[in-house]
């Protein structure tokens, strides 16, 4: 008899595990099935003792995420599945046994085993939020029951394409920027820690007075030197207080609207959540979405809580008989040309196609933006890199300058 650890769900569709002895996977198999219990994964376990503390241990460092690419992926192998006329009960076992990543693996097998106890796709896939969002389960809901689920996973796999390019090309925007501000705090650590002081050594044998920018200098680094325990304690508790205030509702609210205000990057956030709204406002009304269900799934979809806030208000205004262009004007969200389109695609029926237009027009500002973002920083980076230098300079060279003078009031 062997141990084996197993995992499963029960009649009700809750998630069961535990371990027990049997003589092969498959007798232990047969017997949660004689339990009602369901099997979604069954592994033999070598020994007790220290090889169920490394288990333990790698069931906790185990990722337990999707990212973006695995998604585009199954989006696109469902399409494909899906209009070659797989059923979807056999196309989700067979990608959920293929998978590499484990728990895409455990959650697309949770699935097949609700398809099977006759759940609908979009109540299956709604027990795992953190794997496939609101956005993502109404395209379903959509697509199932209007008899064209492939179309829905084709137009989910174009959607999480462009989001892919979107967070590429903002970290091809941003490396420099971050990698020149990091060399600079690292230099900055270093100068103070050991460059000045072995400056100050020089200096103080002289026993003269010395420039301000040298004294600043040298109080500058004796305090780094005697306090950088209370700044590192005082760096590390304010990011864990940003990162506590952010996860709270007002904060993350007022934290949203802080970044659409900041210099430069400030237009690029705004403009990257009104692409994605327009987009996927496009995407669902072609599909069949009711405009109001369209709004609300957007609000939470746009990454922009603060935005996120006024689509709730355009959707109120469309709840009191408002049209959408006057709802959409007083949001103060968008520029008199997009107000423009918008009207004449809701005066002309085809909505959907100039919300289409609208949303070209945003990513088109924002990869202008995003091109032009390095050579809008790079200037700010050269002055603050400029006033290092100098103060560094006068605070260290001023004095070998006017060493003579310094000698002779050491004398």
């Amino acid at each position: 008899m062997s141990q084996f650890r197993y995992t499963g769900r029960d009649a009700q569709g809750s998630k069961v595990s535990g371990s027990r002895e049997s003589g092969s996977a498959d007798n232990l198999a047969s017997e949660l099935l004689a339990e009602r219990i369901t099997p979604l994964s069954i592994e033999e376990q070598a020994a007790q003792g220290n090889d169920d503390v490394l288990a333990s241990i790698k069931e906790l460092l185990r990722s337990k995420r999707v990212d973006l690419e695995e998604l585009i992926i199954f989006c696109r192998q469902m399409y494909s599945l899906s209009k070659a006329g797989v059923p979807i009960i056999r196309a989700i076992g067979g990608l959920g046994e293929s998978h590499r990543n484990e728990y895409f693996r455990e959650v697309l097998q949770a699935v097949r085993s609700d398809l099977e106890g006759g759940v609908s796709m979009a109540v299956a896939l709604h027990a795992h939020p953190k794997v496939f969002n609101t956005l993502f389960i109404s395209m379903i809901s959509v697509g199932e029951n209007t008899g064209q689920l492939d179309q829905a996973f084709k137009q989910l796999s174009g959607y999480l394409e462009m989001e892919r390019e979107t967070r590429k090309r903002i970290k091809q925007a941003t490396r420099y920027p971050l990698f020149v501000l990091s060399a600079m705090g690292v230099a900055l650590v270093v100068i103070n820690m050991f460059v000045i002081p072995a400056f100050a050594k020089v200096f103080e044998q002289f026993k003269a007075e010395l420039p301000w920018p040298t004294r600043l200098l040298i109080g500058t680094s004796e305090f780094f030197q005697d306090y950088w325990w209370l700044l590192l304690l005082l760096f590390a508790g304010a990011i864990y207080g940003f990162i506590r205030w952010t996860a709270t509702d007002a904060g993350a609210l007022k934290w949203d609207q802080i970044k659409l205000r900041l210099p430069i990057v400030g237009g690029v956030f705004e403009r990257i959540a009104l692409a994605r709204f327009t987009r996927t406002f496009a995407m669902m009304y072609r599909a069949g979405v009711p405009l109001l269900q369209t709004l609300s799934i957007n609000s939470a979809s746009v990454g922009n809580l603060f935005i996120g806030q006024a689509i709730i208000g355009m959707r109120e205004g469309v709840e009191r008989g408002e049209a959408l262009t006057s709802t959409a004007s007083t949001s103060g969200l968008f520029t008199p040309l997009v107000l423009q389109m918008m009207a004449v695609g809701e005066e002309t029926g085809a909505l959907d196609d100039l919300f289409v237009e609208v949303a070209d027009f945003y990513e088109q500002e924002v990869d202008y933006d995003l091109k032009q973002l390095a050579d809008a920083i790079e200037p700010i980076l050269i002055v603050a890199m400029g006033i290092m230098v100098l103060v560094l300079a006068l605070g260290v060279f001023l004095p070998m300058w006017d060493l003579a003078s310094v000698a002779k009031g050491g004398g």
